[in-house]
Parts: structure tokens; C-alpha cells; sequence
């Protein structure tokens, strides 16, 4: 009986691999489903859907965009979590927000770093702070002194409670000592869409959402959340000029259901990293503010697990929970 039981665990070790690879191979053989837990037009949508594109042709086969806003993300979140570990359900969603949510809600669904395995950033891109025009301020110091003199008057949008255009500003708020009043929306297209219509007054954008309606006057740039000033914007300030060590980023992961094969993950990654070095991909991050992040895959599962523990930091600091 030993012998026969060492025979089958030997067996196993040899052919184990061979049957991994071979549905790796195979995959994918029917259309994939690619969740986006924010509403069209953020920046996340617009790669998703660019990437999906690129996905769909490498793979041969569909690769389709769901978009299921709600709850920060963590609604599109939670139907990946649950989701057939198979490779035919997979997730775009911002790193930020996603580790975010580790620290936010006190009864999270799922959980960020077990039940979502990372597989790839294929985009990278800094936050812009706009302010509407009306509120007639031009400079970061300007706006500071505009809401200290109004505590609690001046209202900021957000993607939603606890994303990373909320928690941004909470941080805003820390580090300057204002007080303002959080109008929180469905998704950076909406927030965009509100300080532009005057409901709010200043909002951390995404800078692809925000582009546009710089250029047409519509909303003023006062500061970038990179290090340094952009090559984009050269004569706009980095937010660190005015608050030191003022560093801010919206990343746009590609993540699968954990425990999905580690074969197929493989398979992805090679996939997404072939699809952000084509020259139409590069001119979307481009025309976005964005770029692909070179990370293996390894390498971005701690980038997730880092960023999980620094927003932690912030949310903890910041006194929040959502129940």
C-alpha cells in the first residue's frame, strides 16, 4: 500500500505540472469578464477598456468591460472576490481604493490580499488638485487661506468614502489644518462632473478626468500630487512645493480572484505587459498622464501589500471607519 501511495504522490509531482501548463495553454477557450468597480469615464474605465481591446486579440477572445460601481469599489471588488477562481472573471480596479479598504470598513467582504491575487499595473499616473473657478483662488496657499477662512464651507468631491480621491484630501485637511465639508460620489466621472456645475468647490482628480476641462477653462489646476512638476504642466507646482512629502498616485491594477492558477496569472501578466508596451496602449497611458509600472508579478503583489499597510496609516490617522 506504501509503495503504491509513494507511486501515485511520484506520479503526481510529474504530471501535476504538465496538466498546469496545459490549461494554461488552453486558456482561454470562451469570452473573459473583465469587472470595473468605478462608473465610465475615470481613468480606471478608460484603461480597462484599453486594455481589455489589447487582451481580446493577444488571447483571442472577448474580453469585456462590467462595470459595477458602487461602495468605493469594494461592490465590483467583492463580485470578483466571490467570483469561479477559473480566469474568466478578472478585475481592473485603482491599488489605491483597494488597499484603502483593508483599513476602512469593518465588515469587508472579502479580504484584499487573500482573496485578490494581483497580476499586473499596467498604468500609473499622479493626482491633480482643481478647484472651481468661481471660488476665485490661483495657488495652493491661496486655497489654504480661502478655507481657513470658511472652516467647514468649502466643499471637496470624492469618488466615494474611503477612495483615494476621499482619503487625499483627508490627508489635505491633516497636513494644512482646514476644515471642509466631503461630498462624496459615484465614481470620478460624477466628482468631475460636480466641481464643474459648482456643487463643490475643490476635488483630487485623477488627471485624466481633469484634462479636459483644464484646457477649456473649465476648472483651475492648482498642483500635481507627483513629486516633482510634470512635464505636461511645467509651471504647475507639485503639491510637495507647498506640503512637504505630499505624494500621491492613482494606480490602476489588474487583478484575478485568489487561488485562480498560477499558470493562467503567468499567462496574464506575460499578456498585460505585452499589451502596454504597443505603441496604441503607450499613447493611451500617454494622452492619460499615465505610464505601465514594470513590476513582475511577484513585484506588484508587494507594491498591493505595501500600500495596504501605508493606507492604513493614513485611514487610522484620519480617525475613519465604515461599517
Amino acid at each position: 500500500m506504501k509503495a503504491a501511495q509513494a507511486a501515485s504522490l511520484l506520479l503526481a509531482a510529474v504530471f501535476l505540472p504538465m496538466i498546469q501548463h496545459a490549461g494554461a495553454q488552453e486558456y482561454p477557450s470562451r469570452p473573459i469578464r473583465l469587472i470595473v468597480p468605478w462608473p465610465p469615464g475615470g481613468i480606471t474605465d478608460v484603461i480597462s477598456r484599453g486594455l481589455g481591446a489589447a487582451l481580446s486579440e493577444s488571447l483571442r477572445q472577448q474580453v469585456i468591460p462590467d462595470n459595477r460601481p458602487g461602495a468605493a469599489g469594494t461592490l465590483g471588488v467583492s463580485i470578483a472576490a466571490k467570483a469561479n477562481s477559473d480566469g474568466y472573471t478578472l478585475l481592473m480596479t485603482d491599488v489605491p481604493s483597494h488597499a484603502i479598504s483593508a483599513s476602512l470598513y469593518k465588515k469587508l467582504p472579502y479580504n484584499p490580499l487573500k482573496d485578490i491575487e494581483p497580476i499586473a499595473l499596467p498604468s500609473r499616473s499622479p493626482l491633480v488638485l482643481v478647484v472651481n473657478p468661481r471660488i476665485g483662488v490661483k495657488s495652493i496657499q491661496q486655497l489654504i487661506d480661502h478655507a481657513k477662512a470658511r472652516p467647514g464651507q468649502l466643499a471637496f468631491a470624492s469618488s466615494g468614502p474611503g477612495s483615494i480621491t476621499h482619503l487625499t484630501a483627508e490627508r489635505f485637511i491633516r497636513d494644512t489644518g482646514v476644515k471642509l465639508l466631503h461630498v462624496p460620489y459615484k465614481g470620478g466621472g460624477p466628482a468631475t462632473a460636480a466641481l464643474v456645475g459648482g456643487e463643490a468647490g475643490m476635488y483630487f482628480s485623477c488627471i485624466s478626468a481633469a484634462i479636459p476641462h483644464i484646457k477649456a477653462g473649465r476648472l483651475t489646476l492648482l498642483g500635481i500630487t507627483s513629486p516633482k512638476r510634470s512635464p505636461l504642466y511645467p509651471d504647475t507646482p507639485a503639491v510637495a512645493e507647498a506640503i512637504r512629502g505630499f505624494e500621491m498616485g492613482c494606480n490602476t491594477g489588474f487583478f484575478a480572484p485568489g487561488g485562480t492558477p498560477k499558470a493562467i496569472i503567468a499567462r496574464l501578466h506575460a499578456e498585460a505587459m505585452k499589451a502596454v508596451a504597443q505603441p496604441r496602449m503607450k499613447e493611451l497611458l500617454a494622452g492619460n498622464s499615465a505610464e505601465a509600472a514594470p513590476y513582475t508579478q511577484a513585484e506588484f503583489k508587494k507594491h498591493v501589500a505595501d500600500e495596504v499597510r501605508a493606507w492604513g496609516e493614513v485611514v487610522r490617522a484620519a480617525g475613519l471607519k465604515v461599517e
